[in-house]
This record gives structure tokens, C-alpha cells and sequence, in this order.
């Protein structure tokens, strides 16, 4: 059985995460970022954790995924679940997890061909 990498180059992988930043197919970036198998937003919030508003989840509720990964830094922090609404009102899944594992799963469940976003958020000083 002949074996290929049938990968598609246009796929938005996280290459690296580190305290600090992430590498989207060698773009680094060190502020809040969304990625989805399509693109990245540098836009989807300008908020920290501690100051996310239902905006930023009705943001998240319109970028086409069934499933968010909320990659809250490098401690794993929940919103409140009144921030949440929009995603649940639209039947889309909130996971809540460490930067590090939001990468992690975001790529597995991408590689698959989900429909997933991974919404990370950094650590303030």
C-alpha cells in the first residue's frame, strides 16, 4: 500500500506555542489570535480574559465552527457563563483550555477536517 502526505498546504497549524506567543505555519503571534482551517484573525478581541465581553463570543459564535477552543494563557481560566450565550444559542461547542492544549487539540481536530477555532488569549503582565 502506497503511503502520502496528502496534507493541504493552506491548513492553519500551530508549529510551536511558547509563554508568550504562538507559530501559525511560521507566523509568530504574541497577541489575542483566532485560528480556523482557513485563515487567523488578529482582531476577534482586543480584551484580556479578565475583561471579555459577549461581544467577543458572539464574534466567536459567526466564524463558521461547530467547535471554539478557548485558550486561556498558560492557566487555565472559565468565563462566565453569561459571556457565553451566543455560542450555545448558535448549538457550537466552548472548550476551555491552557494555551498549550488548545494548540494541541485545535491541530488534531483540524488535521481531521473539523470545523474548529481556536481562540487564544495571552497572559497579561
Amino acid at each position: 500500500m502506497k503511503l502520502h502526505d496528502d496534507r493541504n498546504p493552506n491548513l492553519k497549524l500551530f508549529s510551536r506555542y511558547e509563554p508568550g506567543c504562538v507559530v501559525v505555519n511560521d507566523e509568530q503571534f504574541d497577541r489575542p489570535v483566532l485560528v480556523l482551517p482557513d485563515r487567523v484573525e488578529t482582531e476577534w478581541t482586543s480584551h484580556s480574559f479578565a475583561d471579555l465581553a459577549q461581544e467577543d463570543f458572539l464574534h466567536l459564535a459567526s466564524c463558521g465552527a461547530e467547535i471554539v477552543l478557548l485558550g486561556t494563557g498558560e492557566r487555565l481560566r472559565f468565563p462566565h457563563p453569561s459571556l457565553t450565550v451566543p455560542l450555545m444559542q448558535a448549538g457550537i461547542g466552548l472548550e476551555v483550555m491552557d494555551m498549550g492544549a488548545a494548540c494541541r487539540t485545535y491541530n488534531i481536530l483540524a488535521s481531521e477536517g473539523r470545523k474548529v477555532a481556536a481562540a487564544l488569549l495571552f497572559d497579561t503582565p
